[in-house]
């Protein structure tokens, strides 16, 4: 892993370490790079706000928050965020962290699949939002400084992320016409993913 990124330094620990290595183990790689690019991103952000953030708290839930879209934690009954929201709990249940912090990490995941969230009121799941908001469809990527951004994408290649992406999100809306993904799909938001400037990396 490379753990630091144009200045951006991920955490160090056992719950970064461990989230880590369950991000790996059960994602592709496409999908593993997207989890670190999206912590990178929020991190970055908050870096040139001056936003002080819980970095152990929004790296464990940027490793974990898309683990719901795999075999392994799909749900067909659960939107992936809330699924990813209880994998989420059950895993830092297994860290030891107490039931506040645990119930954090999954409010982060269901959040970045909601409307914005005020950083003042809650900087990680905003700064989770960011992310991965930039890394799918390019919002807000002109917030970066492209060396930056030039720089996180040569560490985490995307591999042909977008398409990929795009295809697990119309599988989620097919099953669960009723969720956030399905809203997405029925709207331009493929053609922006698949759009996405990073894909040209």
């Amino acid at each position: 892993m490379v753990i630091e990124v144009a200045g951006v330094r991920a955490p160090y620990g056992r719950a970064a370490e461990s989230a880590l290595s369950v991000c790996r183990e059960y994602a592709d790689q496409a999908l593993y790079h997207h989890s670190l690019r999206s912590y990178f991103f929020g991190a970055a952000w908050a870096r040139t706000r001056g936003l002080e953030f819980d970095a152990e708290l929004l790296f464990v839930s940027a490793a974990l928050h898309d683990l719901a879209l795999t075999p392994a934690f799909d749900s067909h009954t659960l939107p992936f965020e809330e699924a990813g929201g209880q994998l989420a709990r059950v895993f830092t249940a297994g860290l030891g962290w107490p039931a506040e912090r645990r119930d954090r990490a999954a409010e982060l995941i269901v959040l970045h699949m909601r409307d914005d969230v005020d950083p003042a009121r809650d900087p990680e799941s905003r700064l989770l939002q960011v992310g991965t908001s930039a890394d799918v469809s390019g919002a807000g990527l002109d917030a970066f400084d492209p060396a930056f951004t030039g720089a996180l994408v040569t560490a985490y290649p995307r591999l042909g992320f977008a398409a990929d992406f795009v295809h697990r999100f119309r599988d989620q809306a097919k099953r669960k016409p009723d969720c956030a993904a399905a809203r997405l799909v029925a709207g331009d938001w493929p053609r922006r993913a698949l759009a996405n400037p990073l894909e040209r990396f």
